[in-house]
């Protein structure tokens, strides 16, 4: 299989098999390794990227006046940044995912405006091409899009369709002589709208199926140029102000038919796959950002004193710095081991990076905050960055799939495999004496998983106590997920209480056998001595998280989910959130 494809429906999938009561080591032990020559290529591009943005990228600037200046694009081409991941046989560097998303973390730290112009270009903007073009395609958009001679941008979402995609109205209607389409609708929220040379966007063809008409939701490659797209106006954001978000219409758009994109009725899997690889440039940009700007807060914490010693000193500061340590070396651990799925090909890694998206973006805000905590009110002064890396983390939890809807991937993507093994059996139960050997097979294997807990083999002898840790939330959650199935059955997907709670819960196992594997790497490396701090980390986050998960796990059962929704349900019929005050009575 093509590495940068999950392909769900063939490949092993870590996250899939936590649903199944499984550890699949293999999939993640041995953390993974750059080559040397590599690791040579990635220190001379961080280098060359820092010593210019330090001249040029100035964020309060960026900030203040919602635009990037021409030196700052210019510069990114001209650095090839523009051109990270497109293969070399069409100008780019063909740099793999984890060099690529360690240059994605490097521009977020650096400024988050220039994070989603790097990232919305070759991270979703012309990746379709680089994924699913055709040769042809591939010599004729990548090689501009390499040079930085255009810009591209992603057109998916519409004022009644963002994750729905299925719901969206926009048409592509084929020539009566077949040489073009039609395209005609509008998108919103497009980042690079107005910089693009190029979109790839997402249309509803017209099929004949049985002898009627059906929409099938296609991709396609739009010169945005082209008679008939027009932009409006450049939208007020909270934060990431320097980067141009628009809406973009397109009016009987004439689109040639070499630049459909994949087949028709191809254009869902098409977004799907580009948004896996696109999630996980956001979680590594967030936690190198989440870092950068607690770096700040460390800075300010050792000079600030408050009753005679620096504020540093304080237990309740420190706890803040000593949680998000842990959780930036995890949210890393995350994001590299994911990218080596990426590359080596052959595994599904749709469910792991939609994981290291929710918690990096969660992660960022939360860091963000608390770094605006410890300054205090200078942390709300304009002066500072606090206040903006407050502002410009935000619309992480909102890119590329809110983390709700992700949570909801996860979910049901993780009970698939579970729930059609329950289904079979409910078949075999109904002609027993027909299906005796599936009925035995079946009840001797959930005993043997409710009775046999998995464990893992490869986590450094050091970490024995964490690694029981996940191993048990692991066993515990494939138990519940199984009664949650037997009670609920089709009526699951409607549970989106329970969703969030299985969901949380493989999230936190899969970034805590993250930190383990990268844990286990680092004793391996220099011993236990030299791994003290990296020992540390991982002591601190996995019993945090697997706490978390427990709690998750127990609420699939003992739970308030039927007040909650009496609460919520009654808000939403009187669009009063709660009672009045007695005064008010």
């Amino acid at each position: 299989m093509t590495a940068h494809l999950a392909d769900p429906d063939h490949n092993p999938s870590f996250t899939k098999g936590v649903f199944l009561g499984e550890i699949r080591e293999d999939l993640v032990f041995p953390f993974p390794e750059m080559a040397p020559e590599e690791k040579e290529s990635l220190a001379a591009i961080l280098d060359a990227f820092r010593s210019w943005a330090a001249d040029t990228v100035d964020s309060a600037k960026l900030d203040h006046d919602g635009r990037f200046t021409d030196d700052v694009r210019t510069g990114m081409a001209e650095l090839g940044l523009m051109g990270m991941n497109i293969p070399e046989a069409y100008g780019g560097f063909g740099a793999s995912a984890m060099l690529f998303n360690r240059m994605f973390g490097e521009v977020g730290a650096t400024d988050a405006s220039l994070c989603v112009y790097f990232g919305a270009h070759q991270s979703i903007g012309c990746k379709g091409i680089t994924l699913f073009g055709s040769e042809d395609q591939k010599q004729r958009w990548l090689t501009k899009c390499a040079s930085g001679e255009l810009v591209a941008a992603f057109c998916l979402t519409e004022a009644g369709s963002g994750s729905d995609a299925q719901a969206m109205r926009t048409t592509a209607v084929p020539s009566a002589d077949g040489s073009h389409y039609l395209l005609n609708g509008e998108k919103i929220w497009i980042s690079n709208a107005g910089w693009a040379g190029v979109f790839t966007v997402f249309a509803k063809v017209p099929v004949e199926v049985d002898g009627k008409t059906k929409q099938r939701v296609t991709a396609f490659i739009v010169d945005a140029h082209a008679p008939g797209v027009s932009l409006c106006k450049v939208e007020e954001k909270m934060g990431i102000k320097a980067s141009d978000t628009r809406t973009v219409s397109f009016e009987n758009v004439k689109v040639p038919v070499e630049d459909r994109l994949g087949d028709v009725g191809g254009g869902f899997k098409i977004a799907l796959e580009i948004l896996n690889s696109g999630r996980l440039g956001l979680a590594s940009g967030s936690t190198r950002g989440a870092q950068k700007i607690l770096e700040h807060a460390l800075a300010y914490a050792k000079q600030r004193e408050q009753f005679g010693r620096p504020i540093g000193s304080f237990e309740m500061i420190q706890r803040k710095f000593a949680i998000a340590a842990a959780e930036v070396y995890a949210s890393d651990a995350g994001w590299m081991l994911t990218s080596s799925m990426v590359d080596r090909g052959g595994i599904d890694f749709s469910l792991e990076t939609a994981a290291c998206k929710i918690f990096g973006s969660d992660l960022v805000f939360r860091a963000s905050c608390d770094a605006q905590q410890v300054a205090g009110g200078i942390g709300y002064s304009k002066e500072y960055p606090y206040e903006r890396a407050v502002r410009d983390s935000r619309i992480n939890l909102i890119f590329e799939g809110t983390n709700e809807i992700l949570r909801a991937l996860i979910a049901l993507s993780g009970l698939q495999q579970p729930g059609e093994h329950l289904k079979a059996i409910g078949k075999a139960f109904k002609e027993p004496l027909s299906s005796i050997g599936a009925i035995g097979s079946y009840i001797g294997g959930r005993v043997k998983r409710q009775l046999v807990k998995p464990e893992f083999t490869k986590v450094h002898p050091s970490l024995k106590d964490e690694a029981e840790m996940v191993s048990t939330v692991i066993h515990d959650l494939a138990l519940n997920v199984e009664k949650v199935l037997i009670e609920h059955g089709k009526t699951i997907i409607e549970r989106q209480f329970l969703q969030e709670r299985m969901a949380n819960a493989a999230i936190d196992i899969y970034l805590a056998t993250a930190a383990l594997s990268r844990a286990t790497w680092a004793v391996a490396k220099q011993g236990e001595e030299g791994a003290a701090a990296d020992l540390d980390h991982v002591r601190v986050f996995v019993p945090m998280a697997m706490r978390r998960a427990r709690r998750q796990v127990r609420g699939l059962e003992r739970n308030q989910d039927a007040r909650l929704k009496a609460l919520a349900e009654r808000a939403l019929e009187s669009g009063a959130l709660t009672l009045p005050v007695p005064l008010d009575v």
